[in-house]
């Protein structure tokens, strides 16, 4: 076929497509209305991962699977917006790593809310105001972010799945690189490219922001004074900056786990991860002791944190990641065995173990 005929063609599918999708949009309306009348969550996390892995399991074309997942990610985000008008709060401002994340995994076609602090997601979703929370956890290269950890200790609400994004940190300016005097950017930044600011500005003022957003902001209005940014390239495309470099850094593999808060935890997919908190008595052994629940029933405990209870001097309150579910015979044995040992045992949710 010449140019013109395959062009012909690809019209020609494009109007199925349409028309398939606008089939499905119909179907996805009829699924709200009964999950409405029903009182069931119009987002529901495990059916989403267990139609993404069917459809790539189903995949047989050189699309590759990161291509489906994104393809399908708008389709459902679609989907969800003609159920309800599904609004997501997220720490803020736009831009941020955790505004791409919620978009990673609503799409764009639900309503985002910015918000300007952690607690103010946590109370977005608890005042319904919000049907869902997107916040960072854990990033691989500068650990747990101990806001949200310790905001989970007096929610009400539960983790229904996570997001793994990759974070790919710029260098982002209106200025030429040689006429930059001053870098700004989130604290957690300078600290994932630390080696290669000094490498690179190792005489450069490092001035610390709310946010890479805020930063980009800086860097717009202050060009004239050789102000720089560090950050993402949302951030820089909102302020209208180039980047003048990509992937800086220190590690390749720098990965942010964030979490999705919502009102109720998720059934069972087959493969899932358990996220609990627990409080020890103040007696010797209380620890080990509250740990072999996990060794006794052969569970894989992946994380584990600790932070003031803030409720009494020197107690503590640990944070732990399970493989499987909270309704897995298994886990829940090992709860009931937990909570011999500890004074506080709470359920934060189990949901999809996803790497998407």
């Amino acid at each position: 076929m010449n140019l013109d005929d395959i062009r012909k063609e690809i019209d020609r599918i494009d109007r199925q497509l349409l028309a398939l999708l606008n089939e499905r949009a119909d179907l996805v309306h009829e699924v709200g209305v009964l999950k409405k009348r029903d009182g069931l969550q119009i987002y529901a996390p495990e059916r989403e991962e267990a139609l993404l892995r069917k459809l790539v399991a189903m995949n047989e074309g050189r699309l590759p699977e990161r291509s489906i997942r994104a393809i399908y990610r708008e389709v459902m985000s679609a989907a969800l917006a003609l159920e309800d008008d599904l609004k997501i709060a997220y720490l803020g401002p736009e831009g941020t790593w955790t505004h791409q994340a919620a978009i990673k995994k609503f799409g764009h076609s639900v309503e985002y809310s910015a918000q300007p602090n952690f607690a103010e997601v946590f109370d977005q979703v608890s005042r319904r105001r919000a049907n869902y929370g997107v916040v960072p956890i854990e990033n691989s290269t500068e650990g747990a972010v101990s806001h949200t950890l310790d905001l989970f200790v007096d929610s009400p609400l539960h983790i229904c799945a996570q997001i793994l994004l990759r974070i790919e940190n710029g260098l982002m300016a209106s200025i030429p690189r040689e006429e930059i005097r001053t870098l700004y950017s989130h604290p957690q930044v300078f600290g994932q490219c630390r080696n290669w600011i000094l490498r690179h500005f190792p005489e450069a003022d490092l001035v610390e922001v709310s946010s890479t957003t805020r930063a980009a902001e800086i860097a717009r209005e202050k060009a004239g004074e050789g102000a720089a940014a560090l950050g993402g390239p949302l951030a820089a495309e909102l302020n209208g900056l180039e980047m003048l470099e990509e992937c800086i850094q220190d590690r390749a593999t720098n990965t942010t786990r964030f979490l999705v808060i919502g009102e109720k935890t998720c059934p069972p997919t087959g493969k899932d991860r358990t996220s609990l908190l627990f409080a020890i008595h103040d007696r010797p052994g209380s620890l080990v002791k509250a740990l072999q629940a996990f060794e006794h029933f052969d569970i894989n405990m992946s994380k584990i944190e600790s932070r003031p209870s803030k409720r009494k001097d020197w107690e503590y309150v640990f944070y732990v990641d399970l493989a499987g579910h909270c309704e897995d015979k298994k886990v829940s044995e090992a709860m009931t065995e937990l909570q011999r040992h500890c004074s506080i045992v709470k359920l934060l949710g189990s949901y999809p173990d996803s790497s998407e």
